[in-house]
């Protein structure tokens, strides 16, 4: 899992990167969108919300904005009808790809999505054809600079987390059930943790190795081009790809 380790801190750079060029507005602002009209406007009593919001302020979003994406969802102010969709295919090699998306046009999401996958070797597949190799759960990144290992585990054991991965060079990586997600976050944070990041996810259950270079090159473009559209928030893959092959491909 090294290199899908290694694959998340090159999106985490990226997304960081896109945040400071305004590409995450438009992502966050549906994301607080659909959150405030499926749990209310209330991030108090609204989870998603309340992350959404955290996602907001990282990436510099004006408090206005914020207001205005909470106000469209609760159906205070008229906007777009945002719709959640998912789509699930394969990458090179048989690579497992789920891809979570928000639109206001489904039609137009699905055939930019089904161009995508088969410009890059792959191929959009049907509804649960891929999503059984994949569990949620609930990912919270703290810098291994900070923090003992030992020490990690104590607290995220006492916070109520299930599990503590290790194996990043930068990042301790603290599992939790998507029930107990919320809760184990602010226990940590009552601990005093500093959380660098933290978000619902999918942990694929088994790998797809890749150790030919021209499969691994189509396949982590295959993955950006997916990131970069507009409408996708998140994207899911079960590959692995040594740690001297992902780093050629991206050096």
């Amino acid at each position: 899992m090294a290199g899908h380790s290694r694959w998340h801190n090159i999106k985490n750079k990226k997304a960081k990167a896109d945040a400071i060029k305004g590409k995450m507005f438009t992502k966050v602002i549906k994301e607080i969108t659909i959150a405030a009209r499926l749990g209310g406007g209330d991030p108090e009593a609204n989870p998603r919300l309340r992350m959404a919001i955290e996602k907001a302020r990282e990436v510099n979003m004006p408090s206005e904005n914020i207001e205005r994406a909470i106000k469209r969802g609760t159906g205070e102010l008229e906007g777009v009808n945002y719709e959640e969709v998912r789509y699930e295919g394969y990458g090179p090699e048989g690579v497992a790809i789920i891809v979570e998306a928000t639109t206001d046009n489904r039609n137009r999401t699905t055939a930019e999505i089904r161009h995508i996958f088969s410009k890059y070797g792959g191929n959009l597949g049907s509804s649960g054809c891929v999503s059984f190799l994949f569990e949620d759960k609930g990912v919270i990144n703290v810098e291994k600079s900070k923090y003992s290992e030992e020490e990690i585990l104590e607290k995220a054991l006492e916070a109520g987390a299930e599990d503590v991965i290790t194996e990043d060079e930068e990042y301790y990586e603290i599992r939790t059930s998507v029930q107990d997600f919320y809760k184990v976050k602010e226990n940590l944070e009552k601990m005093g943790v500093e959380i660098v990041k933290a978000e619902l996810t999918k942990i694929p259950t088994t790998t797809v190795k890749i150790t030919n270079e021209e499969s691994a090159t189509k396949l982590m473009k295959l993955l950006d081009a997916l990131e970069d559209n507009d409408d996708v928030q998140k994207v899911y893959a079960n590959f692995d790809i040594p740690e001297e092959l992902l780093q050629k491909i991206e050096g």
